[in-house]
This record gives C-alpha cells, sequence and structure tokens, in this order.
C-alpha cells in the first residue's frame, strides 16, 4: 500500500492547503517597520519644543507611522529661543538622558540696561538706570566667576516642579516659587562684542544650565540690569545646526530613512 499524506478538513494535503493559503494571504512587503531615530530640528522663533515634537509626530504619521508614536525631545528651548533641538523618535525616546548630557553650546545677547520678571522679553521689563556702563574689561571679568562649577537659581518662570507645581503657574499666580540653588557646570563664556547696552557671548555648559539665569547674574554682578534678548542653541553633544533641519523643510510624509541613526554610544535599546 502507498503511504498518503493526511488530508484536513478540506480534503487537501497539507502543503498544498498551506500554499494556497500563502497565496491568499501574501507576507506584505510594505508593512512600516519599527520606527526609530533622530532628528536634529533649527528650531524656529515661536514654537515650543512640544509644538516642533507635535509637527515631527503628524508628519510621521503621514509617512505610516502608528497613531501613537513616540515622539520627545531632550532639552527644552523656549518659544523665543531658535537653534538645536533633538527630536527623539520611538525606541529612541527613553534615550533622551543620555543624549542631553553632552555639552552644550549657545549664542546669547543680553541686555544690560533692563531686568525682566521672566529673564527674558517675555515678562515685564524694567529700565535700570546706569550712570556709567561697564567696560569690556570689567565685562569679561564679571563672566568668568561664571565658569566652573557654580550654584544657580532657576528663573522663576520655567518648569521645576515646586511642591507638584511647576514653578512658572506659581509666578504666574504672583507667587514667588522657593526655587533653590542647584549645582551646573559652565564650561566657558567667550565675549563676542560689546556694543553698551548689548552684550554678545557664546557660552558652552553642561545639562541644566539657564541661559537667563546667567544673563540676569552677570548683570547682578556688574549692578546694572541683565535680561536675556536673544538666544540661539548651536550644539547639543555631538549633534550641531549642520545636522540640523528647519521644520518647513521636512517630508509631509516622513519615514525611517528621513530619520538618523541612534549613535553606537547610546544605542542600549
Amino acid at each position: 500500500m502507498t503511504e498518503s499524506s493526511p488530508a484536513n478538513s478540506s480534503g487537501q494535503p497539507p502543503q498544498q492547503r498551506s500554499e494556497e493559503l500563502a497565496d491568499a494571504h501574501p507576507v506584505r512587503s510594505d508593512v512600516t517597520p519599527t520606527i526609530r531615530g533622530i532628528l536634529i530640528i533649527d528650531k524656529d522663533p515661536g514654537f515650543t519644543s512640544m509644538d516642533v515634537c507635535a509637527v515631527v509626530r503628524r508628519k510621521l504619521r503621514r509617512g505610516g507611522a502608528p497613531k501613537r508614536i513616540k515622539v520627545g525631545h531632550g532639552g527644552t528651548l523656549d518659544p523665543a529661543a531658535t537653534g538645536v533641538l533633538v527630536v527623539l523618535v520611538g525606541k529612541a525616546t527613553p534615550l533622551c538622558n543620555q543624549i542631553m548630557v553632552g555639552t552644550k553650546e549657545y549664542l546669547a545677547q543680553i541686555d544690560l540696561s533692563r531686568t525682566s520678571t521672566t529673564d527674558d522679553l517675555e515678562g515685564l521689563i524694567t529700565e535700570v538706570p546706569v550712570a556709567q556702563p561697564p567696560t569690556r574689561r570689567s565685562i569679561e571679568s564679571a563672566c568668568r566667576t561664571f565658569i566652573g562649577d557654580i550654584k544657580q537659581v532657576p528663573p522663576d518662570f520655567s518648569a521645576i516642579h515646586v511642591g507638584g507645581v511647576r514653578a512658572y503657574e506659581l509666578a504666574r499666580r504672583g507667587e514667588r516659587p522657593p526655587l533653590l540653588e542647584r549645582d551646573v557646570r559652565v564650561d566657558d563664556i567667550a565675549v563676542l562684542s560689546y556694543d553698551w547696552p548689548m552684550l554678545s557671548v557664546r557660552v558652552t555648559s553642561g545639562k541644566g544650565v539657564y541661559i537667563r539665569s546667567l544673563a540676569r547674574d552677570i548683570g547682578r554682578n556688574l549692578s546694572v540690569g541683565g535680561l536675556l534678548s536673544s538666544l540661539r542653541r548651536t550644539r547639543v553633544g555631538a549633534f550641531s545646526l549642520e545636522h540640523a533641519v528647519r521644520l518647513s523643510n521636512l517630508p509631509d510624509e516622513l519615514r525611517q530613512p528621513q530619520l538618523l541613526p541612534v549613535p553606537a554610544e547610546f544605542d542600549r535599546a
């Protein structure tokens, strides 16, 4: 007797049935793989960091990413600030803290004739009378006192939690947030130009430094005003403006090939 293959409920041998099922349900080649990577955005003024993430998320969805694709950012930039914003996509989002440990570089313009409740142009501004503007030499000397491991009090209008409430929420209610000094590191402050009352500096720092606070404190050291009138971040760790793209230049349908791979030194996922 010839041995025959057992039949299934359709009466067909398993191999033939499997082939027919494969033909009926072919493996899709258009299934979107898990999205994972980094975008370096040159943020425009007027956008919050979360606004940027929302735009990137919409473009990823148009490109076929899952509806709940994770998009996060490393190192918040205030709405008025511009420059390098690291955006992490998909399974790269848990790497935020690792990436933001690197050195940051900023170009900042400080107005030494005024102060502000927010330490920038967004708050209530007060003119500070100055009989004799400081010299460049005295400014350079003042800047040197903020280089190294220093203590810094964050701005009242900041996102730091105070008793479970954001500091800016207390400040908006007219309350003074009880903010404590924090240990931060400033690697360098280079004076680029000075024409009273405007001071332009390049700041190189570690994580957690508020450039608004630095502007405020430099002014206090000089017994003049001090508010941040403009800020542009030019580098975060290995990522600089050379790697950055404007939001308006991203394709409407964003896909994996447009993302930068996660650098090997951060790749633990």
